[in-house]
């Protein structure tokens, strides 16, 4: 776990150790359901916080170990392990003898806050989230939380990893937010999880992973070299790119007019697809990681905590993405999503199970723009007790070429942040690319 510029470390490890809900639990077992295995072959989902201040380091960290001791209580399929029986079905089980979360403490005291803040700081916040490149089956021999706490020059980082087999985006930023209500003195959660997944999909699939070597779902040193960006939209600049994709709308017609996650994702499908170069003819794929918790029948609750997530798959030809206005690539990715109801949510389910197949990144399609997280998330309103983040970011887990994440704006409002991943020359040219930049 070290950073070095030349030969010079900038993070060094200092402790490490493991939290276990402070209660005795006795045995529990969750058994995992379509909707979360196909993300086996998933890395942990890596999330950065990143604070300024914060008080004394030791301090902060033994509330923070605090916190999560008590919030594990209820989240506690998070400080179990995944297992696997005799019939091949994969399920988290806690026992109170686990070890729990790992939680380990380093320091980078030359690093501010300001230098994790540009364009080229990936490569150090690799450094301050643990887990990088570990596959989510992993959890078989490995906790299936893990977080990092990095003092530095003027500020704090908290960086999780979290096994991507046992949560979505949604569970995620509820755990995230119910610890941090811990942590700021509440005795207990607004919101407590709802655990029962077999309600959502009662179904034992046996799976058979290769004995040896693991899914690798590629190698991370595979392919041209990748590059990442944070592109901060105003809630003015928002309004405008929704306003181009809505300008020949007609509520004469009786058609929906286009969401602002719908204008924002034709917005980024036609910028990466013109950055790209792409021919005319070739095909380009829009994949977006839907949230089903409204969509299957009965619905399920928003606090469901597990994956309860599925892949939207649309398309088009690269020529008639671009030589439409915006509000072409609007409709293509409103129609698929409107029409993922829960009749097709239930033949995907279907299919799956009849001849399941682990995901892999290649599956998101050619010419790819695929989004992941979402602006409703309240990732800004996970204050420990000392501040909210003044960003927050991904790991370096689960990016691949056309990989977007998004996220709210730090200044609230309707602004989002689109955090993106792209081959270099493809960034160079979006960088560029006065349409895109402006709305």
């Amino acid at each position: 776990m070290a950073a070095e510029v030349g030969t010079k470390k900038l993070v060094r490890a200092i402790t490490k150790a493991h939290v276990r809900p402070i209660k005795k639990l006795g045995r529990k077992e969750i058994q995992l359901v379509t909707f979360d295995l196909p993300y086996l072959a998933f890395y942990y989902n890596q999330k950065l916080m990143l604070y300024r201040g914060g008080g004394e380091f030791e301090d902060i960290v033994g509330n923070l170990k605090e916190g999560l001791g008590v919030v594990l209580e209820e989240f506690y399929p998070l400080a179990g392990r995944l297992v696997q029986d005799q019939e091949g079905v994969f399920k988290v089980e806690y026992d109170d003898e686990m070890e729990g979360v790992d939680i380990s403490e380093a320091a980078a005291e030359e690093m501010g806050i300001d230098d994790l803040m540009d364009d080229k700081s990936s490569n150090m916040l690799k450094e301050l989230v643990p887990y990088t490149g570990i596959l989510n089956v992993e959890g078989l021999h490995r906790p299936l939380l893990a977080v990092q706490c990095t003092k530095l020059r003027d500020g704090i980082v908290i960086g999780c990893a979290f096994n991507h087999a046992i949560l979505d985006g949604t569970a995620t930023w509820h755990f995230m937010n119910s610890w941090s209500e811990i942590c700021r003195g509440a005795t207990s959660i607004s919101v407590a999880p709802f655990h029962d997944r077999l309600k959502a999909r009662n179904t034992r699939v046996k799976l058979t992973l290769p004995s040896s070597p693991p899914p690798t779902n590629g190698d991370l040193k595979q392919g041209p070299p990748l590059v990442e960006k944070i592109f901060k939209f105003s809630e003015s600049s928002i309004a405008k790119i929704k306003s181009k994709a809505n300008a020949n709308h007609s509520q004469s017609t009786g058609a929906k007019p286009f969401s602002t996650f719908q204008s924002l994702s034709a917005h980024l499908w036609r910028a990466v697809s013109r950055a790209r170069g792409a021919k005319p003819e070739d095909i380009t794929v829009y994949t977006v990681f839907a949230d089903c918790r409204k969509r299957v029948d009965p619905p399920m609750p928003e606090n469901y905590f597990g994956n309860l997530i599925q892949a939207i798959f649309t398309g088009t030809a690269v020529g008639l993405l671009l030589a439409n206005p915006p509000e072409f690539g609007a409709s293509v990715i409103q129609k698929a999503i409107e029409a993922h109801d829960s009749k097709v949510i239930e033949n995907r389910n279907k299919e799956w199970e009849s001849a399941p197949k682990i995901f892999e990144f290649k599956d998101a399609g050619p010419n790819c723009v695929a989004v992941g997280s979402s602006p409703r998330f309240r990732v800004y309103d996970v204050d420990f007790g000392w501040g909210k983040p003044v960003s927050v970011r991904s790991g370096s887990n689960n990016k691949f070429d056309g990989m977007v994440y998004l996220y709210q704006g730090k200044s609230g409002g309707g602004s989002i942040d689109v955090e993106i991943t792209l081959e270099a020359k493809t960034m160079e040219n979006l960088e560029k690319d006065e349409e895109f930049l402006q709305g």
